[in-house]
């Protein structure tokens, strides 16, 4: 597979790697399978958290004896210094490794939880110190807001980012591809299928390899999910008229911008409803294990109901999105689907 340089890390990556959600779903068994039949094809950037569930354990048995042949990221979702240095050694243990290629900073979407992190005491501090004893190569940030992202790469403070990206969310294309570009940092891009809202390959695929600083991580759970992948990155990636056509149906059929988990809606709901969770629980359905949710929706859904219809969360909404229409239909789903 053709590879690419990953910023001022310089490291050579495949053009295309794999995120690691999705690995939770299946039996650990195809999930080895899975990871193992990626990497014999080439693909050689492998993208996790700590936070998701099974994935680094399954990921390190996959990669025993094979470690050198990927370049692994993980994260922390933490922002204080004691807890990211145990996050730090619980992702070596689990992805049965003494090196991390790339450790990140993740969900860094408010300028309150980016002061937190890159402050004295921090998060970051923990990963320099880390850095320091050649536990891990080189430090990422990962965001849902643009803003707090682009703060980020002018920081310098970071070698790599992970920011959504896709050819409806495709606000990166104009505002960060040419940031990234100018200061040098790798971009990786996630859900390069919007969440589950975009279901072919083709096209989700082929857009973002028409940038040539952008390497999408979607997540994987079956061999012919990365068999359709690879069709793409070893074909022709040309946009044809006929694909650029289907694109535009596409936007103007899924209309508004999808919520991109900034959670600038959050700290201003004074029923403090998880806001972001209950209006993308279609996505998160169909990327998380059923059993790990169920229940936090239950919980999440008892607060939801509390909604006093203030409008505060919309006024905060950097998106302009009509949030109390998006958690009506979402509560609606979550019943369904949980069968309250």
């Amino acid at each position: 597979m053709e590879q690419i340089r990953l910023g001022r890390t310089n490291l050579k990556v495949s053009r295309v790697g794999i995120g690691g959600i999705p690995l939770q779903r299946p039996s650990e068994k195809k999930a080895i399978e899975v990871v193992q039949y990626a990497v014999d094809n080439g693909i050689s950037i492998i993208d996790t958290s700590i936070g998701y569930g099974t994935s680094e354990e399954r990921i390190g048995k996959a990669l025993v004896g094979r470690r050198d042949e990927v370049i692994l990221i993980t994260r922390t979702g933490v922002i204080d210094k004691q807890r990211a240095t145990e996050h730090l050694e619980k992702s070596l243990r689990q992805l049965q490794t003494d090196f991390i290629d790339i450790y990140e900073l993740h969900n860094i979407s408010t300028a309150v939880r980016y002061q937190a992190a890159t402050s004295e005491g921090g998060s970051l501090e923990a990963i320099y110190e880390a850095q320091d004893k050649g536990k891990i190569g080189y430090i990422g940030i990962t965001s849902h807001c643009m803003k707090t992202i682009k703060t980020a790469v002018k920081s310098e403070l970071f070698d790599i980012i992970l920011f959504p990206f896709n050819f409806v969310n495709n606000e990166s294309a104009s505002e960060l591809v040419p940031l990234t570009k100018k200061y040098d940092i790798g971009f990786t891009a996630m859900k390069p299928f919007a969440g589950g809202r975009l279901n072919d390959a083709n096209l989700a695929i082929k857009y973002l390899l028409q940038f040539d600083n952008v390497v999408p991580v979607p997540g994987v759970e079956k061999k012919q999910e990365i068999d359709e992948i690879l069709d793409v990155v070893n074909g022709s990636w040309v946009m044809t008229g006929e694909e650029s056509r289907k694109i535009e149906n596409i936007r103007k059929e899924l209309g508004n911008p999808f919520c991109q988990w900034c959670g600038y809606c959050e700290p201003g709901c004074p029923q403090e409803i998880s806001i972001p969770m209950i209006i993308n629980a279609e996505g998160m359905w169909k990327l998380w294990p059923h059993e790990r949710i169920v229940n936090n929706y239950k919980e999440l859904l008892v607060t939801a109901k509390t909604c006093i219809d203030c409008g505060e969360c919309e006024e905060n909404c950097p998106y302009n999105l009509p949030i109390r229409e998006m958690m009506a239909e979402s509560i609606e789903y979550i019943e369904r689907k949980i069968e309250i």
